[in-house]
Parts: structure tokens; sequence; C-alpha cells
């Protein structure tokens, strides 16, 4: 069974009607500040934030236009945090030269002293890549590309160098160079295309929300195509765990939310590691600050120290 570690991406950041409660409107930097050292004093392996440069008017209702930039934001919570890992989940890297990309994340990795985890995924949004001149149509094949030109321009290479179908690059220095000798790329969706991205190209795996029930086969066909491509190097599979609230609510906390104490939710979510499963990603329902706060330290206190 694999030990089970657990993040969080943070709320305020972005503001998507399909999690996001109802404070986060309201809410600004100070309270995001403390959630994220919550956070880290409990210990979590990451905090995490998403990535979307503009949302179309036809999709403002439902996903807000409410999404820091994740470098920006990253590097901001490195200054007032210690030692939890920095994720971007994800950043729809196609959107940007891969070049461009790697001296943002390198200085973020450089200036939190080697915390980046780069989380990638293709993107959904067709009218973000029309307005940036990127072939929506032809997004994952540049995903693709995107990807091997960045771990090339994140080595300690002090000029790196990649030639691609889409990127060329050579002789250009770039310091600072990312204080880790390996920056983890892990690969968010879980289409078929997403997987064997995942399984041929990651570092880790971060499907989007897969049903418990189906998460266990997409794991095998992940793990099927890497021992096929001959890929021998660890693989960090994740997961997004239901919705949790511990203890007993006194409000409506929706139909999917595991409730419970502390022993009940950590033998479910025990369920995920023995699947293979090697960190979760959780999100406590909450009504404010305060009431999150004390959930990251519920699940600390409680429900953590159980998992493993």
């Amino acid at each position: 069974m694999a030990r089970l570690a657990y993040g969080i991406q943070l709320p305020i950041q972005s503001q998507s009607t399909m999690y996001a409660e109802k404070w986060e409107a309201g809410a600004g930097v100070g309270d995001l500040v403390e959630i994220a050292r919550a956070a880290d004093r409990g210990g979590f392996d990451y905090i995490a934030v998403c990535d979307h440069v503009g949302i179309p008017r036809r999709l403002a209702d439902a996903m807000s236009t409410t999404w820091y930039d994740p470098v920006a934001t990253l590097s901001y919570l490195a200054g007032v945090t210690e030692r939890a890992r920095l994720l971007s989940h994800v950043a729809v890297v196609a959107l940007r030269h891969p070049l461009l990309s790697a001296k943002s994340y390198a200085t973020l990795d450089h200036l939190s002293g080697g915390r980046l985890i780069l989380g990638v995924g293709a993107g959904h949004v067709q009218e973000e890549f029309e307005a940036l001149g990127v072939d929506f149509a032809r997004r994952g094949a540049v995903l693709d590309e995107t990807v091997d030109a960045l771990k090339a321009a994140l080595t300690p290479e002090e000029f790196p160098s990649y030639k691609g179908e889409l990127f060329q690059f050579e002789g250009l220095g770039q310091k600072p160079r990312p204080a880790q000798a390996h920056v983890p790329v892990w690969v968010g969706g879980s289409s078929a295309p997403a997987m064997r991205r995942a399984a041929l190209k990651g570092d880790g795996w971060l499907p989007q929300g897969d049903p418990r029930e189906q998460l266990a086969e997409k794991i095998r066909t992940i793990q099927r195509l890497r021992a096929d491509a001959g890929i021998e190097a660890p693989l960090t599979v994740g997961a997004i765990a239901e919705p949790l609230y511990i203890g007993d609510p006194s409000w409506h906390v929706g139909r999917r939310t595991l409730t419970g104490p502390p022993g009940e939710l950590a033998e479910s979510l025990r369920a995920y590691a023995a699947m293979g499963v090697h960190q979760i990603q959780v999100r406590f329902r909450s009504r404010g600050r305060t009431e999150l706060v004390d959930q990251i330290a519920a699940f600390v206190d409680g429900v953590a120290p159980q998992l493993n």
C-alpha cells in the first residue's frame, strides 16, 4: 500500500461555482495567507493554485472571473510559508512560450528554496487560446512539446537548449536556475490523451475528480503505458478526494461530502492508498475563514495521523 500524503488547493485564488464557498467572494489576501499558513503548519505536502488568463462572458457566471496568476500567487505565498511545496494545479503552459514559462518557474523555485511542483494541463477555454494566438484544436500536441521544452529549460544548465517542431532555443543564458536539480512535472487530466501524457512525460498524475470506482482502472492503465514504454522511474499518483467536513455538521454540506469522526474519515481515505494513490488533494466545506482553519486543524490532529 502506498504511503498517503495530502495537499490542498487553496480557496479564494480561484472561484468556480463548482467548488467555491460563498464567503470566498468577499475574502482577501489576508485570508489566503492565513489558510496557506495553516496548511503549512499542519504538514500539508503542498498548497496549490489554478491558472486561467481570462474567462469569456459565456462562462463567467459558472466559472467566475477570479483566477489568480499561479506564478505571482505561489511566489507571494512562498514568502509567508516555510515547508509546503508549491503546486500549479494546473498551469495551462501551452498558452505561453516554454522559455518564458521556464524563466518564471525557475525563479519561483529558486526563491522558494526548491519547493516547486509544476502541474500542467491542456486547458479547455477556447477563447483564451484564440486571444493569445495558440491553436486550440492542436492544444494537446502543443502541450506535449511544451512539456518537453520546459523539461529542457528547467535543468541546472545555464544555457538550456531545445529543438522541436514548434519551439527552438539555444545559447540564451537564464539565471537564476531552479534550486532543484529536477523540477517535478505532474500532468493533469483524465482523458485518454492526458493519461498517456502523464504516463510518458510526467513525474506525477493529477486526475480531475474521477469517482473512486473509476480511479483504480485508470491507475492500472497509466502503469501499463509506463511499463510498455520501459519507464522505470516512480510516478506520483494523485487523487482529488470528496469534500470533507470533520465532525457532525449543523448545516447542509452537500450529499457528496464525507462527514463524521476522524477515525471514520481516515478509514475512508485510506482506500485511496489501497488502490495505488500516493497523494490526495482535500477540500473542506466551510462558511468562513475561521471554520476552514478549524477544519484544517481538525484534519491535522485527528485524520492525518491515521492515514498511514
